[in-house]
This record gives C-alpha cells, structure tokens and sequence, in this order.
C-alpha cells in the first residue's frame, strides 16, 4: 500500500510527458488546408478586410440625415433688444419638443472619399488574399523541411548503425591480433561522427515541426512528423514552357498585383478629391417640427406647433477647401508612391518567377547528378566491404566509402527537399497556389 502512493503520483505525471511527446504524422494537403484557414497572419488579414468594410460602409453614412429628438428651454431676464432696435427690460421663458433632423454633406469630400473607399476594400479583399497564399507557401516550404530534416535523421540512423557494425568487425580482428588498434579508433571516430550527425538532425526536426505548429496554430508541444517517411521528388511545376509566359501568368493571376491597383485607383481617388471636390458646393438642411410654449414671467402655457426649415449652400475656401495647394500636392505624392509601389510589385513578381523558374531547371539537372552520386558511392562501399583482410589500407578505404554513401545520401535527400520547395514557390510566383 506504500508503493501505490508514490505510483498514482507518478503515473500523471508520465502520461503528461507521453502527450507531450506525443508525434503526429501530417501530410502535405492537411497542412496547405490548415494554412489557408488556421493561420494567425491569416486571420489577421481577414479583420483588415472586415475593417476596410465598415470605413466603406462608414462613408455611404455620410450621405443620410442624422435625427436629433429631444426638448429645449430657455429663459431670459433683464435688458434686451427687440426688433425696433429699443432696449427693454422683461422676463420671458419658452420651451421646444420635438424631433430635429439635419444634414451637413461636404458633397465632393464625401463623393471620392466614398470612391476611395470602395477601391481601399478591394484592397483589402486581394491583401487577404495575398497573406492566405504566402502563409500556406510558408506552411509547405516548412513541410518540406520537416521532410528533409526526417530523412536526414533516417540517413544517419542507417549510417550509425552500419558504423557500429563495422566497428564491433574491426574490434574482433583487433582482438584477435589481425588489426591495427588505430583503425579501430578510426572507426570509433566515424561511428561517434555518425551519433552526432543524427542529433543534429533530431534538433533540425524538433525545430521544423515546432514551426509548422505555429505557422498552422497548433499546440506547439504535438511532435508533428511527416506522414511519408520517404522524401521523393515531386511534379508541382512544368519541366517546358518560357519563363516569358510565366510571368504573364503570374501578373495576371497574382493577388498582390490586383491589390497594388486598387490602392493606385484609391489614391487617384483622392488625388482627384483634392482637385475638383472642393469645385462642388457643400449642402446643409436642418429642418425642426414640433412645440413651442412659454410666455412673460412664469407663464408656461402658451404651447403651440412650431416649425423651422434651414438649407444652405456654399463653397469652403482656404484650408481643406478651394486653393489648398498643400492638400493637392500630398494627393498628387501619394498618388505617384501608389504607382512607384504598383511597379515595384511588377518587378518583384517578375524576379520570383524568373529565379524560380531557374532554379527548378538546375535543381532537376542536381538531383539526376546527385543520383549517380548515390549508386556510384554505394557499389564503392560494396565493392570495398568484400575485401575480408583488415589492412590499413583497406580499413581507411571501407571507412571513407562509409563517409562517401552518407554524404552522396545527404545530398540527395537535400536536392530532393530544394527541388521541392522551389517548384511550390514557382507555382506560388506564378499565382497557381490557393489558400482556400
């Protein structure tokens, strides 16, 4: 009874770490899906598009009447002019109720700004957009890291192995007086290289797995892990074509380049705005029916209809209306920033496709190379390990062709994982990847 104690206190304690550590294979569409739906940045774009929305909304606002309902009161008492223009002494009171409806409508200010408005939402809309597709680029760039960082860690757990095998073969041969002891050291070396090389490729792993976790908003403690344990080139992007008419794709097809024109149309909007809104006359309308009562002294009857109706019509003139250069002149700077920043994201989208496009044509050229690079290293290990004298030669051979297969193996894995990654940012650059 005095172990159980200790054991039902334990026993939490391990299945927490166990949850902990608990890994979770997940595959590439799951997490393009989670990337496109669950991703902090992503959300945040989607309440900059709800925000873009209620300032669109805000200025359709500006052009209805606003509604006062209330009471007044006011009273008077000594000196006072009356309308001859006689100053007289009295006491007066009178009172109001009723409803007021006004309106103050800067037509030409609340015209483009309604304009711009419209264009700064579809902004927003492609800016949202835009963050969903990086996010999920981000998510599977990560992915394959994770891959690649697996397959390392299977490399060198397939390398320590064979390492300690041919350590313990050298041992027995030194044992039994046919080796030299250095060469045993030697391998020892090698086999401890190996060990090292599988931590770090654990780290890199750990690492990979705990940013896809954020990337995908996920409880960062699950050990995400790739669903294949096999890294294998894929066929995300065409091996022919021009990288000419990618990037035509790619400016037709890129959210980043619809938004760039939307915020170049809202600040001509406002360019415009500050040019001939200030031309068109503001209107104002204040119209109040209701009651009114009161008299001399404390009288308070009296109590009657009473109407009022009030319509104005002018031109602002001076700061923020007619003759504002300074406000033209900050209209007419944003307006061409709009433009500078439309042809920079032109430039930007052209250089991702064009290096990309690149870079998968030499990638695949790599991954053929690096291929051969593994067979050749292989029958060399093979060929080597058939020698059953433990020479020093021989032992330096075995090890180094050891060295050679792993290394070649690295390689391919790494050519494998890049090729990947670059055709997904090809077909991002081009326009072809949806977070949706």
């Amino acid at each position: 009874m005095r172990l159980m104690r200790p054991i039902r206190l334990i026993c939490p304690l391990l299945c927490t770490l166990a949850g902990a550590l608990h890994a979770d294979p997940i595959d590439l569409p799951t997490v393009l899906r989670l990337a496109g739906a669950q991703n902090v940045d992503v959300k945040i774009a989607e309440e900059k598009l709800k925000e873009a929305r209620a300032a669109e909304e805000s200025t359709q606002m500006a052009f209805f009447p606003w509604v006062v309902a209330g009471a007044g009161y006011k009273a008077h008492n000594g000196a006072i002019q009356n309308v001859e223009g006689e100053i007289i002494s009295t006491d007066k009171q009178a009172y109001s109720v009723g409803p007021t409806i006004g309106i103050q409508l800067e037509l030409g200010d609340a015209l483009y700004k309604r304009l711009a408005a419209k264009q700064l939402t579809k902004a927003a809309e492609h800016g949202a957009d835009a963050q969903r597709r990086q996010s999920v680029l981000e998510a599977a760039e990560t992915y394959f890291d994770l891959c690649k960082a697996q397959a390392n860690a299977d490399v060198a757990n397939e390398a320590l192995k064979t390492s300690k095998e041919y350590e313990g073969q050298i041992g027995n041969a030194v044992k039994a007086g046919v080796a030299f002891k250095g060469d045993e050291l030697r391998a020892h070396t090698q086999m401890k290289r190996y060990e090292f090389l599988e931590q770090q490729a654990s780290e890199q792993r750990r690492v990979a797995a705990a940013r896809l976790a954020q990337i995908l908003n996920l409880d960062p403690k699950v050990a995400l892990t790739p669903s294949s344990r096999d890294l294998v080139p894929l066929k995300l992007a065409p091996s022919g074509g021009s990288s000419a008419s990618l990037v035509s794709q790619a400016l037709a097809n890129r959210p980043e380049v619809k938004q760039g024109a939307a915020l170049s149309a809202a600040a001509r909007a406002g360019e415009k705005g500050a040019r001939v809104g200030p031309l068109i006359p503001s209107l104002g309308a204040q119209v109040f029916g209701g009651g009114l009562g009161g008299g001399v002294g404390g009288d308070a009857g009296n109590f009657g209809g009473s109407g009022d109706y009030q319509i104005t019509l002018g031109w602002r003139i001076g700061p923020g209306g007619l003759f504002d250069r300074s406000r033209i002149r900050s209209a007419e700077s944003k307006a061409k920033q709009a433009a500078l920043n439309e042809e920079k994201i032109s430039d930007l989208i052209t250089r991702e496709v064009v290096e990309n496009f690149e870079r998968v044509k030499l990638l695949r050229q790599q991954l053929v190379t690096s291929k051969d690079g593994v067979a050749a290293s292989q029958e060399a290990l093979k060929l080597a390990r058939e020698r059953k004298e433990f020479a020093v030669g021989v032992v330096l051979e075995t090890l180094q062709s050891e060295q050679d297969v792993t290394k070649a193996r690295l390689d391919y894995v790494n050519t494998i994982a890049e090729l990947n990654k670059a055709q997904y940012r090809l077909k991002a650059a081009v326009g072809e990847v949806s977070g949706k």
